[in-house]
């Protein structure tokens, strides 16, 4: 070790026991030692800018810190000192400045991006300040541990972000009104979650299939109805439907059968609860491909309406049809289903207040004797919300963006597939 680097270690243990010892004139000192053997040392030249600043000092903390940076421009956190002795000196442009210099060396600091929205909203520079508060919160996630006051300030940066898109929102809307008023709100539907999207208002959901995932289909959460010509016919039995459905429960729910059974020794997830319960109990017409010809038998008019729709027709595994049955005050969770080859339909028979059904990011209520169809691939859930039962006719059908073609060569792919003994693809999953 040569003299000068002895001598320099030995004003940096001064300095710091000097700095523990709560003695801010014995470290001046120690650092302005260590600068008589290296002016430009960037440790000593911060720790004097610090210590200026404390001492509401700032030109003589510019003139150190601009010293440090120039002895290591590659320190983002030099550039946050300057930037934070700047904003004492209210001069608002070198502390951006020095603040977007900081950001220049590094993308992902925080804490430059934290003071930039500070310093933009506090100028009621809006656009910038919404960008630089998104890009703080988002990098605070990898801030861990979270200082109750930075946590606090980003609660704060957050209502006010939330704040300003609502604001955002409300212009858009206002000028956006006059012409969703001359659409069919259906025409909008695509649109009005593109700028939801845009705005925050809502997420967009892509398909999670845990079977057959048939490439290039659209994914949308609810199909348009213009695709189901078949509705209204459908909908004209939801009479004679719903009286053998109250038949049914006429006998408690002792026809019933749960929908979710797990295997013993199923790790818990997000079944365990509706686990061989009837809180969600089922009365299957179709199941796996299979017609029960006993419920059938029973339901005779449920059973022409099934047959009178395109059922999706898979060996061994489609179509199903079943009545659905919800407990009052009771949820399914959030989950997806096994392929987007087939759409699902709901007719609504008995819907209470309070119940509703939300795929991806759209919910809507079930209107009795209105049917819908939506992707199941997509997250959906549903709720109940009442002191009653919930109950809708559930039933599948061929995703109609699917040709004739392509429904034939799926049929042949199962029956192959299941002659292997691999059974790859879909499994007897619901």
């Amino acid at each position: 070790m040569t003299k000068n680097s002895s001598m320099l270690a030995s004003h940096f243990a001064a300095a710091q026991a000097a700095r523990q010892a709560g003695n801010v004139a014995a470290e001046r000192a120690a650092w302005q030692a260590a600068l008589q053997l290296d002016a430009q040392l960037p440790v000593a030249h911060n720790a004097l800018g610090m210590i200026a600043l404390a001492a509401n000092q700032p030109d003589e903390a510019v003139q150190h810190f601009e010293h440090a940076i120039a002895a290591d421009p590659a320190a983002p956190e030099l550039l946050i000192n300057l930037a934070r002795t700047h904003r004492e000196r209210h001069d608002d442009a070198r502390e951006v400045a020095a603040l977007d210099a900081a950001i220049a060396l590094d993308q992902r600091h925080f804490m430059a991006w934290l003071r930039k929205a500070e310093l933009h909203q506090r100028r009621n520079e809006i656009s910038l300040a919404m960008q630089a508060w998104n890009a703080a919160l988002s990098l605070s996630k990898s801030v861990d541990p979270m200082p109750d006051a930075l946590a606090q300030l980003l609660a704060r940066g957050g209502g006010w972000v939330a704040e300003q898109s609502g604001n955002f929102g409300a212009i858009i809307d206002a000028g956006l009104a006059d012409e969703r008023d001359a659409h069919n709100p259906r025409a909008l539907r695509r649109f009005n979650a593109c700028i939801d999207h845009l705005l925050g208002r809502r997420a967009i959901y892509a398909n999670h299939c845990e079977g057959i995932h048939f490439p290039f289909l659209p994914a949308d959460e609810y199909f348009d109805r213009d695709l189901f010509p078949w509705f209204a016919e459908l909908e004209a039995r939801t009479p004679a439907i719903r009286a053998e459905l109250l038949a049914l429960l006429a006998n408690g729910r002792a026809d019933l059968q749960p929908y979710v059974q797990q295997q013993p020794g199923t790790p818990r997830n997000l079944w365990s609860d509706l686990d061989g319960s009837l809180d969600w109990g089922v009365y299957f017409l179709w199941e796996y491909g299979e017609r029960n010809e006993a419920a059938c038998a029973r339901c005779p008019e449920t059973a022409a309406a099934i047959a009178a729709v395109p059922q999706i027709a898979l060996p061994g595994r489609a179509p199903t049809a079943f009545f659905s049955i919800l407990a009052p005050n009771k949820r399914i969770p959030p989950h997806t289903g096994v392929t987007n080859t087939r759409a699902i339909v709901h007719l609504p028979l008995i819907v209470p207040t309070g119940c509703a059904f939300r795929v991806g990011g759209e919910t809507r209520p079930w209107v009795e004797g209105e049917a819908f169809a939506f992707d199941d691939t997509i997250e959906h859930e549903a709720w109940n919300e009442s002191d009653e039962l919930r109950a809708v006719l559930i039933l599948d059908v061929w995703n109609p963006h699917i040709t004739p073609h392509e429904r034939q060569l799926l049929d042949r792919f199962c029956t192959v597939a299941d002659a292997s003994g691999f059974n790859p693809g879909m499994s007897r999953a619901r």
